[in-house]
């Protein structure tokens, strides 16, 4: 059982590890973004320009890229084929087209401004600021490919390590070049962006070996990538939204949003941990057609990524002051600042459970030979509604609202879509289990209310740590009377699964 259970472990712990450290990085690129810049036309410059990064990599890295390639690499290993034949194939096109993306989106920079946030204040900074970014359409849609055939072979610890080389990038360029404003944060953008590509290199060319002359051609499926690649695309609208209605704001309004999106999206992120490890063994399941591992697969990861981003929402929306404060109100980031982000935080985090939702069952949509168009119909029916209620009457709040009301439809979308999938998931099977980490948040959430006016008076480093333990001690508490299975690390899940098929 040990030798069984211990490489999914290792997977699962070291992708944890190193994901945590780049997203603890990460709060510090934040941190020193909103210290040093504070929010301001500036800052809110740097950020529109951010959008091109923001977009290339949910497409290039977690997004399409690896919805169409692991899937692909996956198929060619259950057929047998040489992996290096495919490799050879298809990663000298991709370089080709991305690095022409790269060069058009920097000559359109101007233009691309203007289309993203026509109000901004410092559309000539913005556009300085995009050039440099527009790099990272090659390196990330590099290191997505990296990762993508990583992963696929078992290889877990340089695709995690991706977003702290990227965190390192920017946060030594922002440090060094702080002279020179939010133009020294773009350029540390693209700076981490080669270094998610430098850290995967070695052990990509250890399992790949170089370029060859491929003994069967394997082209790119574009026939698949497209209804993803629309799909992922649609899901970053909604970020467009945000900061098109609100270049028409006060300044800094864009940067509030931003600093409560990062913040909130941390939970949800470490919550897809499992889901990122389990995709490359989902896939070779569908295409193995063994619908009742991926049945099981699906709602267990449905069941711990929404226990996992419901008690942060709990949390988020009693301690949302105190988290912003403890990690931003610092030198230029006011106090002022603070309460604008925490109002915001608290609105956007009641759509963690439709992010976390979406993202675990958009998968199995996409591992077949021939992708479904139905996530991006979705999406684009959540974007829709996100347009509409994203009104600038209603101000950054409105903004926060409308982006969660999209998300959550999209999640119930999906949920109902996976009904008709080759999975034949039963609606009751994915969604009942959701109503147990959502009563025991409930709780935890009222507990929460009563626990933080009771430590009015501590420092908030203090009142928040009490509040948050007490939290999630009344979450699991519910939780377990009412008999969930809801671990309490990534490990301890993985563990339980494995296990649990090794007596089947």
């Amino acid at each position: 059982m040990t030798t069984a259970t211990s490489p999914a472990v290792k997977a699962v712990s070291v992708t944890a590890l190193l994901m945590g450290l780049g997203s603890l990085l990460g709060f510090v690129r934040d941190l020193l973004l909103g210290t040093t810049f504070g929010a301001d036309a500036g800052t809110d410059a740097f950020l529109v320009a951010w959008t091109i990064p923001e977009t290339a990599a949910p497409l290039l890295i977690e997004g399409a890229m690896a919805f169409v390639l692991i899937p692909l690499f996956s198929r060619a290993m259950e057929a047998g084929d040489d992996l290096r034949d495919l490799v050879s194939s298809t990663l000298p096109y991709l370089f080709l087209t991305l690095a022409a993306l790269s060069a058009v989106t920097a000559a359109s920079a101007p233009w691309l401004v203007g289309l993203l946030a026509p109000g901004i204040a410092r559309a000539d900074l913005a556009t300085d600021c995009m050039r440099v970014a527009s790099v990272t359409i090659l390196t990330f849609g590099l290191a997505g490919y990296l990762s993508a055939a990583l992963r696929t072979r078992q290889v877990f610890a340089p695709p995690a390590a991706i977003y702290l080389a990227y965190n390192l990038g920017v946060v030594a360029c922002m440090w060094a070049l702080r002279e020179q404003g939010a133009y020294g944060a773009a350029v540390g953008v693209a700076a981490g962006g080669v270094g998610m590509v430098l850290v995967q290199a070695p052990a990509f060319v250890r399992l790949y070996g170089p370029l060859r002359r491929p003994a069967r051609a394997v082209p790119l499926p574009w026939a698949v990538f497209m209804p993803v690649a629309v799909f992922t695309l649609a899901r970053q609208c909604q970020v467009f939204v945000e900061r098109f209605v609100g270049s028409s704001l006060a300044e800094g309004s864009i940067s509030h949003l931003n600093y409560a999106q990062k913040i909130a999206q941390v939970p949800m992120t470490l919550s897809l941990i499992v889901a990122t490890v389990s995709f490359p063994h989902l896939a070779r399941a569908v295409a193995a057609g063994d619908r009742a591992q991926v049945r099981r697969r699906m709602a267990d990861d449905l069941v711990t990524a929404s226990a996992i981003v419901l008690l942060a929402t709990a949390v988020l929306l009693v301690c949302a002051p105190d988290v912003v404060a403890v990690l931003l109100e610092y030198g230029a980031f006011t106090e002022a600042d603070t309460a604008a982000t925490a109002q915001i935080m608290r609105i956007y985090s009641l759509g963690l459970l439709g992010q976390a939702v979406v993202g675990v069952a958009c998968r199995v949509f996409f591992c077949g030979a021939r992708a479904s168009w139905y996530p991006a119909l979705a999406m684009a029916a959540g974007l829709a509604m996100t347009a509409v209620l994203a009104r600038p009457s209603w101000g950054v709040t409105g903004i926060a609202a409308a982006n969660a009301a999209g998300i959550t439809l999209t999640a119930a979308m999906l949920l109902v879509g996976l009904r008709g999938r080759a999975v034949a998931l039963p609606l009751r099977a994915a969604a009942l289990p959701l109503g147990v980490p959502l009563l025991a948040a409930t709780a935890a959430t009222g507990v929460g209310w009563g626990t933080r006016s009771l430590l009015a008076g501590l420092p908030q480093p203090i009142a928040l740590a009490l509040a948050g333990a007490a939290m999630a001690a009344a979450f699991a508490v519910v939780a377990a009377l009412m008999g969930a299975r809801i671990p309490l690390t990534e490990t301890t899940r993985i563990t339980h699964l494995i296990r649990m098929r090794g007596r089947a």
